[in-house]
């Protein structure tokens, strides 16, 4: 069982029920999620050795998503307590040709206040395999960025091997911010995760001939995208999720891997959307464990790829599956008959 490590923020979100819009909402569903906690749960989920760092504020609020990680299985020995508030998203989700929407209330939030005094690396990475952060967690503020960067050197010392999702959000800073401070990160990863959008929006490496909006993807493109990212960074592999939105509620969904002067192309799957907040987070999680597991590289990303897939059919953040469903879909049973 490997000890994996996830460095970023857990937050709370509150939703109207169903597919209500806010102004409809007379009440509001909590759950919690987070790039890098929703990653840590799926490896839990896995049998793997979770460990979840962050800070919350040390009040009944916080001690709930401390609660939160615990029932799932994840250590949260390093979720330290300080600061303020946790931080709060609104989820309206959309359906049909309505987009969902969200409106985050994260200003001030405990970890955007972290410094790396809070931390210390060298006690939390002992006996670890793998470090994994996303491109939101630095976004938060300048010395949380600092120790994200603090965390890559010391992982790195370590061993470990680091991944990165690069998880572009234009409400927390420009494309010209995020590729001055992301590029500091990227010596020490060799794992680099991305969407459709994040290469071009952080570094400016687009994919030709490919229409997002319109759901035109273009495979040879995003080869390049690849290619480039790892001829200007080094990395050992870059995956890229590959999203065809048809609507809010279908979606087509696939992948790229690109490892060992290799391309590699998952099979695609036809999504009928419940809630896809926390899908590229639950490939992520996938990707993880089928490396972590000696998967062979189309193997892996097959793995990744259907975990996240049955992630679309889950309400809330986390991706509630066992590896034998994961495994029952990559094999090609996507029927969803009953199982008695």
């Amino acid at each position: 069982m490997a000890k994996v490590v996830c460095f970023g923020e857990i937050m709370l979100r509150l939703q109207p029920p169903g597919y209500s819009r806010f102004e409809q909402a007379s009440t509001f569903e909590a759950v919690y999620g987070g790039g890098e906690a929703n990653v840590c749960v799926s490896l839990a989920n896995y049998g793997e050795e979770a460990l979840f760092v962050t800070k919350v504020p040390e009040n009944p609020i916080g001690q709930t998503a401390v609660n939160e990680m615990r029932r799932y299985g994840v250590n949260t020995r390093y979720m330290v307590r300080g600061g303020e508030r946790l931080g709060i998203y609104f989820c309206e989700k959309g359906a049909s040709q309505r987009p969902s929407k969200v409106v985050y209330d994260r200003k001030y939030s405990s970890i955007s206040t972290a410094t790396n005094a809070d931390f210390n690396w060298k006690e939390i990475f002992e006996g670890a395999t793998w470090f994994h952060f996303t491109g939101i967690t630095p976004a938060l503020g300048d010395s949380v960025a600092e120790a994200v960067l603090e965390a890559c050197k010391a992982a790195k010392a370590a061993g470990l091997t680091v991944s990165c999702d690069l998880n572009f959000r234009k409400n927390l800073w420009t494309s010209e911010k995020a590729g001055k401070v992301m590029s500091q990160y990227m010596q020490y990863v060799d794992v680099c995760i991305a969407n459709e959008e994040d290469a071009e929006k952080v570094f400016g490496i687009k994919a030709a001939d490919t229409d997002i909006e319109g759901g035109k993807l273009n495979h040879d493109g995003y080869k390049d995208v690849a290619k480039k990212l790892k001829e200007k960074f080094g990395f050992k592999a870059v995956a890229i999720t590959l999203r065809g939105s048809i609507s809010a509620s279908d979606n087509n969904w696939a992948a790229m891997l690109y490892k060992d002067d290799e391309f590699y192309f998952s099979r695609n799957y036809a999504i009928r959307i419940v809630d896809r907040v926390g899908g590229g987070d639950s490939f992520g999680g996938g990707l993880i464990y089928g490396m972590l597991n000696n998967y062979s590289n189309q193997d892996a990303l097959e793995f990744a790829v259907a975990a996240s897939c049955l992630k679309h059919t889950i309400e809330g953040d986390h991706n509630h599956v066992t590896v034998a469903e994961v495994k029952t879909l990559m094999a090609g049973d996507g029927s969803g008959r009953v199982q008695r």
